[in-house]
């Protein structure tokens, strides 16, 4: 029996000719990941270890990305804990703000996370690596600490289930649509502790800004990790980024797979995950009804360039709504450099959007735009659970960047198309 890309990778960072589900290994890791949340517990238990060093300053990445620029007091605490954490180690892979960008959109840009690596997070959405055909998971900060100190962590190997997609995709419907139209079907436990292996026609032509917002949200299927082949658009991303080197791998034909799902693509219409799960999904065009306070365009799930590209196609010669106020967050300092080469930055403001310096901020109740009771909002994050944007009474709506800005200006959930785009 052959192996799936992720059974693959696992054996190759546990020194073992092949791996099955269910079996408990120990890897040897490639990239550490923390923030400015879960590092501060992370390098409280790391010290109490006991160690003089950390395992290589050059495999450890620490993002202060969440409460940044420092909202309050004890942000700045935290944030204080990993710089200092950093210096002492020298932690090669430190960003400070105005260098800083989102983690999930950071890595991957600056050729940290490559193909083939082995990743571990204390961040749920570090499965977005996958999109770069590596096997990247969320742990607890006290994996991490543990793996700060010795470069390894356990795991269970997972179960896979394929997705297969096929069809053309209709004009705005990109990977969030793909996403949350998958979530939709198998549910927040639809793949609780496997992974999910995306792949067909319509991903070999995804870009990889789609392929990471796909990968990203695997969480909230429950997966492990989410994960897709590399090829030719992954090379073109990765090759001119990549700092050390890296390798490809594959599925095998007779690779076994838990459950192999296909969905015709040119079927799916732009998708809204409603309150307060995101499977609780429907097609946009059917929420009209539904009035809008907020729109946040950004976060590690939909803050790429191509995103804001999109928004910007939308917002171009037209103001949000007045009863709507709108934020809109660059992933990172080179994608909000190139949006202001663009005239993006300048799209936006014309359009009465306020432009952030890049952070989570709103996605997970931080500051940058936290809702009041009551209030609705559309954005392009990954999670609308109670109270997630602010307050329990508040409700949070998911869509692509697409949807949100049509929204915007429309001042309810919209279609571009009902813009006449």
């Amino acid at each position: 029996m052959g192996m799936t890309i992720a059974e693959k990778i696992l054996a190759a960072h546990s020194n073992k000719k092949e791996v099955t589900p269910g079996e408990i290994i120990n890897a040897n890791l490639d990239i550490v990941l923390a923030n400015d949340i879960t590092a501060p517990i992370a390098i409280k238990e790391f010290e109490k270890l006991g160690v003089n060093d950390v395992f290589d300053k050059e495999k450890i990445a620490l993002i202060p990305d969440h409460f940044t620029p420092q909202k309050d007091i004890k942000a700045a605490e935290q944030c204080k804990l990993l710089r200092e954490f950093a210096l002492k180690y020298k932690i090669k892979y430190y960003y400070e703000v105005g260098r800083v960008g989102i983690e999930h959109a950071l890595l991957p840009e600056e050729g940290i996370v490559l193909p083939g690596d082995l990743v571990i997070g204390a961040d749920s959405h570090t499965c977005t690596y996958g999109a770069l055909g590596a096997f990247a998971t969320g742990v607890g900060s006290t994996d991490v600490a543990i793996a700060f100190a010795t470069g390894e962590c356990w795991f269970k190997v997972p179960e896979s289930i394929k997705f297969i997609y096929y069809g053309k995709l209709k004009k705005w419907v990109s990977g969030k649509d793909l996403i949350l139209y998958t979530i939709g079907d198998i549910g927040v436990d639809g793949a609780s502790y496997m992974a999910m292996e995306f792949s067909g026609e319509t991903i070999e032509s995804l870009p990889m800004s789609g392929r990471m917002t796909m990968c990203n949200m695997a969480i909230e299927a429950g997966a492990k990790t989410g994960i897709i082949i590399p090829d030719k658009i992954t090379e073109e991303y990765v090759k001119p980024r990549a700092k050390r080197v890296y390798k490809f791998y594959t599925s095998d034909p007779d690779a076994y797979y838990t459950e192999i799902k296909e969905y015709d693509c040119s079927q799916i219409s732009p998708m809204v995950a409603c309150p307060h799960l995101p499977s609780n999904v429907k097609p946009a065009r059917e929420l009209s009804h539904v009035k809008i306070d907020q729109v946040v365009i950004g976060s590690c799930t939909n803050g790429r360039l191509e995103d804001l590209r999109e928004a910007a196609m939308i917002l171009k010669g037209k103001k949000v709504h007045p009863e709507v106020r709108m934020i809109i967050i660059p992933a990172t300092q080179k994608i909000y450099m190139q949006a202001l080469k663009e005239g993006l930055i300048e799209i936006f403001i014309e359009a009465q959007a306020a432009v952030s310096t890049p952070t989570c901020g709103p996605c997970l109740g931080g500051h940058m735009g936290i809702l009041a009771r009551g209030e609705k909002a559309i954005a392009t994050t990954n999670r609308n659970f109670v109270g997630r944007m602010g307050h329990p009474e508040s409700e949070v709506y998911l869509s692509s960047p697409a949807v949100a800005a049509a929204s915007g200006i429309l001042g309810r959930i919209g279609t571009p198309e009902e813009l006449g785009l």
